[in-house]
């Protein structure tokens, strides 16, 4: 059986045309789970934006959570570690599909193997004012202020806001690379034997040895993901 790990589709960030090829790969690549998996981590920002309020939630996702949902009912375990642009999670992957979320960061033991999974927002040491940013999109007085508005305000500004993000990020992230990778050897130096790690958009294998950093890259451009099956993990592509 295999682990199957992949992150930022950004689903909602695009138009029609781009938005059916992201569910299309999603899709695709929730087949393979189907073949060899037994647990698929999403390793954030599955959504461009999420917010949940009491009763309800954004209604542009459906197909995907239909296709999580057959993924748990075939008994696949799935781990959502939230990221920047969906930490606003609230009980609805958990209690309606029965998908496990974690905040930030998660260790798992797979295959003997330890690994540490994080998203990576904030992680390079200059970006110092997203994290204060954080702080503040976190805070829960915040949180609880902001479902005060009327869904039909709160979810256009937020997906405006996420996109303003989105494009922030994509113009420093290269410039940040070399601090995840000082991250992910900062932690194979702890013991971990895998560090995986999103956000950049950048696909990364890097073999030490201690052992393995990888960057999931996204399923926007590059439609990459990692696999792991026995002790082995890599970095692999959906080819067309």
């Amino acid at each position: 059986m295999a682990l199957y790990i992949f992150s930022d589709a950004h689903l909602g960030s695009a138009g029609p045309e781009k938005e059916a090829e992201k569910v299309r790969q999603i899709e695709r690549l929730f087949e393979k789970v189907k073949v060899d998996g037994d647990r698929l981590v999403i390793l954030g920002d599955l959504f461009d934006f999420w917010f949940e309020y009491r009763h309800a939630m954004p209604k542009d996702h459906h197909k995907v959570l239909f296709l999580l949902h057959d993924l748990i009912n075939r008994g696949i375990r799935i781990d959502y570690i939230s990221g920047n642009h969906d930490f606003w999670m609230d009980d609805f992957f958990e209690h309606h599909i029965g998908v496990e979320v974690h905040r930030d960061i998660f260790d798992l033991e797979y295959n003997g193997k330890k690994i540490h999974f994080i998203h990576g927002d904030g992680l390079a040491p200059a970006d110092r004012g997203y994290r204060v940013l954080k702080r503040i999109l976190r805070n829960p007085v915040n949180i609880w202020l902001y479902r005060k508005l009327p869904p039909d305000w709160a979810i256009p500004l937020a997906k405006y806001v996420s996109g303003s993000s989105r494009d922030y990020t994509a113009r420093r992230d290269h410039t940040f690379a070399p601090a995840y990778e000082k991250y992910a050897k900062d932690k194979l130096s702890e013991g971990y034997d895998i560090v995986v790690i999103g956000h950049l958009h950048i696909p990364v294998y890097e073999k030490y040895d201690r052992g393995v950093y990888i960057n999931t890259g996204d399923f926007i451009n590059h439609f990459s993901y990692a696999k792991m099956q026995d002790d082995i993990i890599l970095l692999e592509f959906l080819q067309e």
